[in-house]
Order: structure tokens, then C-alpha cells, then sequence
């Protein structure tokens, strides 16, 4: 069986975390038998236990994890593994029962109520699956929402959410109202409205899980082009794996409260930590997570020299079509050095699950 990752593949923003989360739990129950939970016998019992000899439930149960500036970091589970608690402690919305947050260093356990209020107005938006959008108001009030609770003058606010509903796609319907819309339409309007406070990090919740299927690949896509132009840090919660590895530079897969495997997209796929985890991406397509370094080999006899050029972080899917168009090996390059090669048989061992050949084997 394999260890779980740690996560420390290379990411946007790799200085200090922009959260950093540890030992955190939360408890449900009486107050004063949930505290004592995460330090006492009770704390490694099954979830059904639990209830049954405590009267609690623990959500989430001793996360430890920090996510890099620049980053999209993905929590995944299924229903009742703990991601929507976990992604609404970050700003207390709940309240931790035990364990430490802190977002740039400052702890956020620690923040009375007016620092709360700046951290969910200004530090941290939330973009929730059910848009609470205001239904007598316009497309253009309803952006600006957030900022008249601020107190922005009325033209800065309008000037402000003009700019931000342009900039998700939605000009043209800036005086139509929520009934008007479609129920992707109205979900770029709650994330122009969570845009326009400038927040230093987006907290995602589910957002698209109501969506139809093309719609919601649409607001994929929408998220992924405002991360490309921006490089703002996302948190994004939920329970869709090809939805992770499409967003996520990391993913955090949980069950039962717990953080059973933390990695990148290609490390979760291809060294699964455990039989849970391999049953959760049986059925994903190997090569088009995996990069070519899994399937790589070194350069002989002048293969450093030919052959169609790829970067490291390409797919194996991508490599098996530059293989098959030249009939030959394709180069691994970064930064005008050959780092290797991958040809057919590397690639179908890749996609098969089996040892490559150099030996390095890609779990199943």
C-alpha cells in the first residue's frame, strides 16, 4: 500500500500559505462532551460509535493541510465526508471545535467579530451552490450587493459591478433580473458578486453540482479562465472527481472527516493511497491525467536530438498523439534540454496501469 501524499508537488505560490490548517476538528453535539472529544479515547471511533456512545458527530477530524497562493486547492468527498463543515470553518461561518487556522499568519480563532467581518467581506468570498441572489433586484444591483453593505457610493459600486459582469461573461444583462436567467447565468452572477470585493481568496461550495451537465462544464471552464487571467488562490469544495482533477492543482480527497490522501491530480490518480482512493478513480482516464514523466525513459543513440518536442507537464494523451503522427519517440524538453524520451510501448504501459520500462511502476 502506498502513503498518502503529502502534497509537496511544485504549484503556483509556493511561499507561505495563504491558510494554513492543523489538527483541526469539528464536533457536533453538547458543547460539552463535543470539546472533549478530540483529545480523549473517543477520537479514533467509527462515526456510528461515536454517536452512540458520545451523543456527537465529528465532521471533521484532525485536517491538517495550507493552501499556496496562486493555487486551486480541491477538497473532495462524497456526501457526509466532511468538505462543505471544513470549507465553512476556514471563515468560522462554523466555528472549529479544536485545532488551529490562521490565513497570512494571522489566527483566525483568535478574530473577534469586526475581524471576522473583514475577513468574510474583503479576505475571503464565498460562492455558495444555491446563488441567494435578490430577486426584485437587477443583474448589476445584485453584484454590487456586497458593496453597498460596505458602504461604496452608488456610482463606484455600479462601476464596479459593470466591470465584474463583464468580465464573467454576462454583458448585455445587466438590468435583466434573476427569474430572467438561465441557472448558469445566475451562477456567474454570484461569482461576480463574490469578484467584486477583490477577495484575496474564493471559497467555492459546491457551486455547480445543480448545474446541468454543459452547463456546468461552461462554469468549469469560467472558473479555470479567471484563475488563468488572475492567479487568484480558490478553495473548491466537491464531491465530482473529474471536476477536481479538471480545477485542482491539489486535491484533497476526504472520507468520514478525514483527509485520507492529499496530492496533485496525477499523484491521486496514479498512486492511489489506498483501496479506498483506487476504488474513487478506477474508472478515471489515466492518460489524461498523467504527465509524461510517468511514462519517460532516457535518450539513446541520438533520440535526445529528433522527434517531436513536449513539456513535462504534458498528458500522455497528448504524447500518444505526437507518437503515433511521427511513427517514433517524442522528446520530454524543459527549457532547451532533453530530460527524455516516451514512445509506444511507455505509454501503453502507462494507460494499462503496468511498470513502465524503466521499472517505474504506475499503480492500477
Amino acid at each position: 500500500m502506498n502513503a498518502p501524499s503529502t502534497g509537496t508537488a511544485a504549484v503556483p505560490g509556493t511561499d507561505s500559505p495563504v491558510f494554513a490548517v492543523d489538527g483541526l476538528w469539528k464536533v457536533f453535539g453538547p458543547r460539552r462532551k463535543a470539546v472533549r472529544i478530540p483529545e480523549s479515547e473517543y477520537a479514533s471511533l467509527p462515526a456510528a460509535e461515536l454517536r452512540e456512545q458520545t451523543g456527537c458527530t465529528a465532521a471533521v477530524r484532525d485536517v491538517t493541510f495550507d493552501v499556496r497562493k496562486g493555487e486551486v486547492f480541491v477538497v473532495m468527498g462524497l456526501s457526509g465526508s466532511g468538505k462543505s463543515t471544513l470549507v465553512r470553518c476556514m471563515t468560522r461561518l462554523i466555528e472549529p471545535t479544536a485545532g488551529s487556522l490562521s490565513i497570512d499568519g494571522e489566527d483566525v480563532l483568535a478574530m473577534d467579530a469586526a475581524r471576522l467581518r473583514e475577513l468574510r467581506r474583503h479576505r475571503a468570498a464565498m460562492v455558495f451552490q444555491h446563488f441567494g441572489l435578490l430577486p426584485h433586484r437587477t443583474v448589476l444591483d445584485n453584484v454590487a450587493y456586497g458593496l453597498e453593505i460596505q458602504g461604496v457610493s452608488r456610482i463606484d459600486r455600479r462601476a464596479k459591478a459593470a466591470e465584474m459582469v463583464a468580465k464573467v461573461g454576462l454583458e448585455g444583462l445587466e438590468e435583466r433580473r434573476p427569474g430572467q436567467l438561465s441557472g448558469g447565468q445566475q451562477q456567474r452572477v454570484g461569482l461576480a458578486r463574490a469578484l467584486a470585493a477583490d477577495p484575496e481568496v474564493l471559497l467555492f461550495d459546491e457551486p455547480f453540482s445543480a448545474l446541468d451537465p454543459l452547463i456546468r462544464r461552461e462554469m468549469q471552464d469560467e472558473v479555470a479562465r479567471l484563475h488563468h487571467e488572475e492567479g487568484r488562490t480558490m478553495v473548491f469544495i466537491t464531491h465530482d472527481l473529474t471536476e477536481a482533477l479538471r480545477l485542482g492543482d491539489r486535491i484533497a480527497l476526504m472520507r468520514d472527516g478525514k483527509i485520507v490522501q492529499l496530492g496533485t491530480p496525477e499523484e491521486i490518480v496514479g498512486s492511489p493511497a489506498d483501496d479506498y482512493v483506487r476504488d474513487f478513480v478506477r474508472d478515471v482516464p489515466r492518460e489524461q491525467v498523467i504527465t509524461v514523466r510517468s511514462a519517460m525513459r532516457p535518450a539513446v543513440a541520438g533520440e535526445a536530438e529528433h522527434g517531436p518536442a513536449l513539456a513535462p507537464a504534458a498528458t500522455v494523451v497528448e504524447a500518444i498523439e505526437a507518437v503515433a503522427r511521427c511513427g517514433g519517440p517524442a522528446r520530454v524538453v524543459d527549457r532547451g534540454r532533453c530530460l527524455g524520451v516516451v514512445d509506444d510501448a511507455g505509454l501503453l504501459a502507462v494507460v494499462a496501469g503496468l511498470p513502465t520500462p524503466d521499472g517505474r511502476g504506475v499503480a492500477a
